[in-house]
């Protein structure tokens, strides 16, 4: 009688808490959703900041880039020791959401493991992989943890990289180790379960978790219980405020790199987009195009602050994965000068959030005495750029910082004049002699009779 009662006392429970568990979780889905939405519509006003930017071209080139560098992570492989470890985060955060889809229907419909009735054996199969996968993540995070840590590879380790941007990568991959203990613990736990109490749905056994299962084993039903749901409540309410998270972190990347590879530069890397400004009035002056009209505000040649950038200027900051390529294949940063080309998309960023952040709360915005050159990037940095394109080649999804550096360098030059002395000597002959050298453009070829051209 007593064994009978107690029972019915552990089913009540269990249904009792099956409602206010999804009570509590349509709230946290609903509050989860709405500082998401509030953060996603920050991001958007931040980037359209930008100056607008047309861009309808090459959609089947562009596509292609898509699908083939941000989901089918074609340049990472440069290197193949960290794109192999990322490559296993990678598919593991793709493949292991598909169970979290089965903890939101769980969690909405107050179920338990929906899918196992419908897929029969195969759900053991799946669910077997899922826990491979998640293997695979826990080896991947432990090793950059290592890389980054105790091995201190230089990229990580540079002078923009403060305490905030390593802290942050320590999180993250932190974060992702307990939650994939999380979900061994749970399949351990709801194992031993299965064999104790009805309303847990056989899955067969699993593999990887099955190991801590002895441990757990000696544990009452009723804290047994508490264990499962604990770890299910801590991975759904983790995968949360981890995308919630990562709208404030380097790792928004995962959601940004889509649209940065597909409206990334298409034409060849060498090529350098002109002023259309200047190419109108050229092309008057040479009797090829027709006197172009005085526009009723003058504009800025280059761009001093984040509103003189074009829109895919700034959403290329918040893609940006802080990786550090892009600096360890820069020849200027590696001679020793300041330019760091992840550096330029950092503070880019920075600038962004600093702005979007006093305009939330009605503050100057972009009238606060600060601009992205000189209070951000200075003119040392951007002076020593090379245009040589190393650090668009090296990213990963397809950031071109160059065109951030070029377009400060054309505010400096043309605004200011503030260009160093022999860069405007050069100017000057270029001008006068169509030349970087001041000699008559018809003694341009003189060096060919001395060597007997």
């Amino acid at each position: 009688m007593a064994a009978a009662c107690l029972i019915i006392h552990r089913e009540s429970l269990i249904l009792n808490m099956a409602i206010f568990q999804q009570i509590l979780f349509i709230l946290t889905l609903g509050a989860a959703g709405y500082f998401i939405r509030k953060r996603v519509l920050r991001i958007r006003s931040n980037i359209l900041l930008g100056k607008k930017n047309e861009i309808n071209d090459h959609k089947s080139e562009r596509l292609n880039n898509m699908l083939l560098v941000a989901f089918g992570q074609k340049k990472m492989f440069k290197r193949i020791i960290p794109a192999s470890l990322h490559f296993l985060i990678y598919v593991g955060f793709l493949v292991i959401n598909l169970e979290v889809l089965e903890f939101v229907i769980d969690g909405i419909f107050g179920t338990h493991r929906i899918f196992a009735p419908y897929l029969g054996g195969f759900y053991n199969v799946l669910m077997n992989f899922f826990e491979l996968l998640a293997v695979g993540v826990l080896v991947a995070c432990v090793s950059f943890l290592i890389r980054r840590n105790i091995l201190k590879i230089p990229r990580f380790w540079s002078a923009e990289m403060t305490s905030w941007p390593r802290l942050d990568a320590n999180l993250i991959l932190i974060t992702e180790i307990v939650l994939m203990f999380a979900i061994f613990t749970m399949n351990a736990s709801d194992q031993i379960l299965q064999t104790r109490v009805e309303h847990y749905i056989p899955t067969g056994t699993l593999f990887f978790s099955s190991f801590l299962i002895p441990a757990l084993q000696s544990i009452d039903t009723s804290a047994l219980i508490i264990i499962e749901r604990f770890c299910w409540w801590f991975h759904i309410i983790g995968i949360l405020g981890f995308t919630i998270y990562v709208t404030y972190s380097k790792h928004l990347h995962i959601f940004m790199a889509f649209p940065n590879t597909y409206y990334g530069k298409v034409e060849a890397k060498g090529h350098i987009v002109n002023m259309p400004v200047v190419t109108n009035e050229v092309k008057s002056m040479l009797g090829l195009a027709p006197a172009p009209t005085t526009p009723a505000e003058p504009g800025r040649f280059g761009a001093k602050d984040i509103n003189d950038l074009s829109w895919n200027n700034l959403m290329a900051a918040y893609s940006c994965t802080e990786c550090g390529r892009c600096t360890s294949e820069c020849p200027a940063n590696l001679t020793g000068k300041k330019l760091s080309p992840r550096k330029i998309m950092m503070d880019t960023r920075d600038r962004m959030e600093e702005v979007g952040k006093s305009l939330e709360k009605n503050g100057p915005g972009l009238n606060d005495g600060k601009t992205l050159l000189n209070d951000y990037i200075t003119k040392e940095e951007i002076n020593a750029c090379t245009s040589c394109n190393a650090c668009v080649e090296a990213c990963p999804v397809m950031i071109n910082p160059l065109e951030i550096i070029l377009e400060l360098r054309r505010y400096v030059a043309m605004e200011e004049s503030g260009s160093p002395a022999q860069w405007n000597s050069m100017f000057q002959n270029i001008e006068t002699s169509f030349a970087p050298w001041k000699f008559s453009p018809s003694d341009r070829f003189n060096w060919s009779k001395e060597t007997g051209g």
